[in-house]
């Protein structure tokens, strides 16, 4: 995937770096695996906001995506490779021999026409699923279960991938994208190959009306606001605030939040780089 960079005809576009989308095949959606996405803006079900700078945006349909991939041993063509407004990657039509649909997320390197499968002993090709325990070692992986059966939770996003170092009996070693290594069970689930839409860190928005597309809404700074609205307001002119809150109170850049006594800590084996 490449990205391109606009010529400054306008403000908004002098700085504005956009994915070219030459990858995608199709701009039509699959009608029976889209459904309706409501959006709160930021309220609860009594209608009071709970999370702020929410709101606006474009109008989306959800698709519905198989991270599970449960349908072993049964070969599916990729038909088409398209956009989803809800997250960064791009997802892949699948048509399978018994006649099903499904939605994947597309795996760099997959082309229309190619044939994928899920399920034990099978080839070790991009955009097939497996187990762990049948996957080789050094291998770049993805769309990875954190438990047996639950569906894909790790490396999901654009570009992102995750390294298997080692395995015994019961776990998997394995390298997370935020550069943790933990203890995974090697009957978990994993897909082969790296997230697509690689360039996607590239994209530069080049202005504050896109993130208003994306129903994002200006966010306000603590020390701006009064003290009754956050633990950083008030003061007579232009105060620092103290030590750096969020608007519960508690500290934040730097404070570690994480319980010392959390059940998966004898699972990680190295933290994440700071």
């Amino acid at each position: 995937m490449s990205v391109k960079k606009l010529k400054p005809i306008t403000p908004g576009q002098r700085f504005k770096i956009v994915n070219s989308f030459d990858k995608l095949t199709s701009s039509n959606c699959e009608k029976t695996l889209v459904k309706g996405k409501c959006k709160s803006g930021g309220r609860n079900n009594m209608g009071r906001m709970t999370m702020r700078y929410f709101g606006g945006g474009h109008k989306r349909k959800y698709r519905i995506i198989d991270f599970k991939r449960k349908k072993f041993g049964i070969y599916a063509v990729v038909k088409s490779i398209e956009y989803d407004p809800n997250r960064s990657s791009f997802i892949s039509l699948l048509h399978y021999e018994d006649g099903e649909k499904r939605y994947i997320l597309t795996i760099e390197g997959l082309k229309v026409g190619q044939k994928v499968i899920s399920g034990k002993s099978i080839p070790f090709n991009i955009g097939n699923s497996t187990f762990l325990s049948d996957i080789p070692l050094g291998t770049n992986i993805s769309c990875i279960e954190f438990k047996p059966g639950q569906g894909a939770k790790i490396a999901r996003s654009a570009g992102s991938f995750a390294q298997l170092f080692a395995k015994d009996e019961k776990y998997a070693t394995i390298k997370l994208p935020s550069g943790e290594i933990r203890m995974i069970m090697i009957t978990c689930m994993a897909t082969i190959g790296i997230i697509s839409n690689v360039d996607h860190q590239l994209e530069i928005y080049g202005k504050a009306g896109k993130m208003r597309h994306l129903g994002r809404r200006p966010r306000t700074r603590g020390v701006a606001m009064n003290p009754v609205d956050h633990p950083m307001g008030g003061g007579e002119g232009k105060a620092s605030g103290g030590i750096p809150r969020d608007r519960k109170g508690k500290p934040s850049k730097g404070f570690k939040t994480r319980s010392k006594k959390r059940y998966s800590d004898k699972y990680i084996l190295q933290r994440r780089k700071k």
